[in-house]
């Protein structure tokens, strides 16, 4: 199954709602246990990544959730940046027209289509989400720029089970 394996990146969204303390917000506890969910039973079946923009935000803040996020992560493969990601995050900065405060979020994609993996999992459906994805799908396909699907745990787990019922 190896080498049928599809890749995920794996953004900071994910360590951070599945160590997060539970929450009462029903959207933010929903997150957490979809995501706690897919981490125990989905993950295995996928080659996942990071890069050392996950490794920043997964240290910032509180010590003990920084911490928390950080053993979370630390088995996951880590991807290298190119001389070239700086430059292709910039171009999704301005061509996004994300905010200054969200550039990571350029970084991120800027890696997974460098490195080619299939999958880039976040929570942060604002500025990685449906719309953003339209833009990302057109502007990659007229560069000839390999398009990472951009799926939170849930929409993977869904479209994971889609395709096995149609084959």
């Amino acid at each position: 199954m190896s080498e049928l394996q599809k890749s995920i990146y794996i953004e900071t969204t994910i360590p951070s709602y599945a160590t997060a303390k539970p929450s009462m917000d029903i959207i933010s506890a929903t997150r957490q246990n979809i995501t706690k969910l897919f981490w125990e039973y989905e993950r295995n079946k996928y080659r996942l990544y990071i890069s050392q923009f996950v490794l920043a935000e997964c240290k910032q803040g509180d010590l003990d959730a920084a911490n928390r996020r950080l053993e979370f992560i630390k088995n996951i493969a880590l991807i290298p940046e190119t001389d070239s990601t700086e430059n292709l995050a910039n171009e999704y900065f301005k061509f996004l027209k994300i905010s200054e405060r969200a550039k990571t979020d350029c970084f991120h994609l800027a890696v997974c289509v460098e490195a080619k993996i299939d999958y880039l999992m976040s929570w942060n459906c604002s500025h990685l989400g449906v719309e953003a994805y339209a833009k990302i799908y057109e502007y990659n396909g007229k560069k000839g720029l390999w398009i990472p699907k951009l799926v939170t745990p849930e929409h993977l787990i869904q479209l994971e089970r889609e395709e096995s019922n149609v084959v």
